[in-house]
C-alpha cells in the first residue's frame, strides 16, 4: 500500500496531500500548477517533500523527521513521462531494454504482445505514430517490474480514438499486473474512466472526488490546507 502524508512549497502556496492507495488506479485530477507532477515527483524521489512521510509497503521512500530520503534508483518506480523520454538514438527494443532487470524476458514478451508493438522492435522514436511512442514507454515502464507505476498526463497528445484505445490498454495492463498505478490527467472524463479513486488538487488541498470503477478501493484522504 502507498501512503503519501507530505507539505511541499508551490509558487503559489503550500501543497499537503495525505491519502493512501492499495493496488488500484489513483487519478490526480486538478489544474495546471496545482501539484499533481510535483506529488509524483515527490514519490518517484525526483524531488523531497518539505515535510512528511512516503512510504510504500515496508519501504519507506522519505521521512522528514528521521532525515531519510531513498534515492530513486532503490525506489524500484515505474515512470511514464509526459513526453515519454525515449531516447531518439535508440531503437523500440533498446529504448525498452535499457535499466531491464534480468529474468525479464518472459514478462517483456507478454507485454509486447499485449499492447501491440512487437513488430516495432527495429523502429526508432520517429518512426512511430504518437499512440507507438506511448506503448513503448509504457512497456518500458513496466518492464523494469516496479512496485509502483506513476503516469503523467501519458494520454494527452493522443487523438481521440487512439486515447481511448490507450484508456482500454491500461485498464487491461493494470488488472494484469494489480500495482498501484498513479495517474495524472485534466480529463475528468478520462478519470472517471481509468480512477478506481480520483483525488482533486487544487488549493493547495488534496479532496476525494469519489470511488468510481470499484466498491472496494480502500481510500483515505486528508483535508490539506494552504500556509500563508
Amino acid at each position: 500500500m502507498l501512503y503519501v502524508d507530505m507539505q511541499k512549497r508551490l509558487p503559489d502556496g503550500v501543497l499537503h496531500a495525505r491519502f493512501t492507495a492499495k493496488d488500484e488506479i489513483v487519478v490526480l485530477f486538478g489544474p495546471s500548477g496545482a501539484g499533481k507532477t510535483t506529488m509524483l515527483n515527490c514519490v518517484a524521489g525526483l524531488t523531497n517533500p518539505d515535510a512528511g512521510l512516503i512510504r510504500l509497503g515496508d519501504t519507506v521512500f522519505f521521512d522528514s523527521d528521521s532525515k531519510k530520503a531513498l534515492p530513486p534508483q532503490q525506489r524500484n518506480v515505474g515512470y511514464l513521462f509526459q513526453d515519454y523520454a525515449l531516447f531518439p538514438h535508440m531503437t523500440v527494443e533498446q529504448n525498452i531494454r535499457y535499466g531491464l532487470k534480468k529474468g525479464t524476458n518472459l514478462r517483456l514478451a507478454e507485454l509486447l504482445a499485449s499492447v501491440g508493438i512487437d513488430r516495432l522492435l527495429d523502429k526508432y522514436p520517429h518512426q512511430l505514430s504518437g499512440g507507438q511512442k506511448q506503448r513503448v514507454a509504457l512497456v518500458r515502464a513496466l518492464a523494469t517490474e516496479p512496485d509502483i507505476l506513476l503516469l503523467d498526463e501519458p494520454l494527452s497528445a493522443l487523438d481521440a480514438d487512439t486515447r481511448r484505445q490507450c484508456q482500454d490498454e491500461l485498464l487491461r495492463l493494470h488488472e494484469m499486473w494489480r500495482i498501484p498505478f498513479l495517474l495524472v490527467t485534466h480529463d475528468l472524463q478520462e478519470a472517471e474512466r481509468l480512477g478506481s479513486v480520483i483525488l482533486v488538487v487544487q488549493n493547495g488541498q488534496v479532496l476525494p472526488h469519489g470511488p468510481r470503477r470499484s466498491n472496494e478501493s480502500s481510500f483515505h484522504a486528508g483535508t490539506a490546507h494552504e500556509s500563508s
